[in-house]
């Protein structure tokens, strides 16, 4: 059996590094002038809004390598910051990347990072323009940014729920909290026993909406076709409760949301009842879900309501009604918070 070939990053250097990695990307948005090579990057968006995202990953904190192939890793980190900028109702045109690594890590394997990273931007229309890598003391630490663009009589804030809207979510919720869930389960059982057979082969959707989510550029396709722009969007990566929070408070409204239409996947619904754990409760608080939740006028509702992958879930109330649950037992629930803390 041929040994994996294994190169020091330190044989290469920082420059030499960035060229071994970025070489295959090729810039594809006319408003990309200058990408990677230069001291800074060079964008022309022609009197377009600007639209700015960045997320932070930390290895221990937001993802675990013992299960976290480093390829979905690199795909993941580009898509969510790119579904931040479709929740804003605009299209990402670029990406930087910088990395803190330690010395466990070889070329080869931050050949594999960028590989998932290139797939990312190939498939979403990206173009990487830049970043920067130094090292680590304790792992993998990654920053991507993303920027993209949006007209300003189209660009959708969380602040512009008003009452009366109708209140819809993309796609289904809580697969990935329970994809989670499954892979630690997995990882513990094989540490106390290394022989054991794994359970995820007969779970692909989960785990897969976990390691290898998609952002929602088809919805933001349909709404520029349509004609429809939301009056309040943002993305679902705190749990589906957590962003009802937000834009309850950035718009100073109250919400209402029905139990029963709260959408979940059948694979979600049968992992979650034998983690012992209340269905609902991973699609609320589940989190990085990175489907988008938007509020729509109700005249708009005939639009919407022929649009594939799209839940109406409830309805935007006064202030003063709260936020709360009517749950398939006819009961009214106080809604809680109770997604990711990042502290």
């Amino acid at each position: 059996m041929s040994e994996v070939k294994r190169t020091e990053i330190s044989t290469l250097g920082e420059f030499c590094l960035i060229e071994k990695l970025t070489k295959e990307f090729k810039l594809k948005n006319k408003s990309s002038i200058k990408g990677v090579g230069d001291d800074a990057a060079v964008l022309d968006y022609s009197g377009f809004n600007t639209v700015v995202s960045t997320d932070l990953l930390v290895e221990g904190i937001h993802f675990d390598l013992a299960y976290f192939p480093l390829r979905h890793l690199g795909f993941k980190s580009v898509i969510v910051n790119l579904s931040d900028i479709y929740a804003m109702n605009a299209i990402p045109k670029q990406i930087t990347v910088s990395i803190a690594l330690s010395n466990r890590f070889s070329v080869e394997a931050l050949e594999e990072l960028y590989f998932g990273i290139k797939t990312a931007c190939d498939a979403y229309g990206v173009d990487l323009i830049g970043g920067d890598t130094t090292s680590s003391k304790s792992g993998l630490v990654m920053s991507i940014t993303a920027l993209g663009v949006g007209e300003e009589d189209k660009l959708t804030y969380r602040s512009g729920a008003k009452s009366g809207d109708l209140i819809c979510v993309t796609g289904d919720l809580g697969a990935s909290y329970l994809g989670l869930q499954l892979l630690e389960r997995e990882k513990q059982l094989l540490q106390s026993d290394p022989s054991i057979k794994t359970d995820l082969e007969n779970q692909k959707y989960i785990v897969g909406r976990f390691l290898k989510p998609e952002a929602r550029r088809d919805i933001i396709d349909l709404f520029q076709k349509s004609g429809l722009k939301p009056t309040a969007m943002m993305d679902i990566s705190d749990g589906l409760a957590s962003e009802l929070f937000h834009i309850a408070k950035q718009s100073k409204v109250g919400i209402l949301i029905e139990e029963d239409k709260v959408p979940m996947h059948p694979d979600s619904q049968q992992m979650a009842l034998r983690f012992n754990v209340d269905p609902i409760n991973a699609a609320l608080n589940g989190g990085e879900d990175y489907e988008l939740l938007f509020t729509i006028d109700p005249k708009d509702m005939e639009l919407v309501k022929y649009m594939p992958d799209i839940s109406i879930i409830g309805e935007v109330k006064k202030l003063e009604e709260g936020i709360k649950m009517l749950s398939t037992g006819g009961n009214l629930f106080d809604l809680k918070a109770q997604g990711w803390k990042h502290f």
